[in-house]
């Protein structure tokens, strides 16, 4: 398994150990999780974006769609 070095304040440091220790996990654990979560998110971004400008927009009147549903 690799080591990655992240380089924090000592604070820092205090904050994301007792962060982990309240959430009964490891520091490793916990910014794998955040950096693999951060990334999804940016993924989905970026899948909607590409789908919004592919998309082709088309209008439905009000009226044809109360006809289609039978709701007229």
């Amino acid at each position: 398994m690799a080591v990655v070095s992240v380089r924090v304040s000592d604070e820092e440091k205090r904050i994301m150990l007792d962060f982990a220790k309240f959430h009964g996990e490891s520091v490793s654990k916990l910014l794998r999780d955040a950096f693999f979560e951060r990334l999804e998110d940016e993924y989905d971004v970026q899948v909607a974006r590409e789908y919004q400008s592919a998309k082709t927009h088309v209008n439905h009147e009000w009226t044809d769609v109360k006809k289609e549903l039978g709701f007229e």
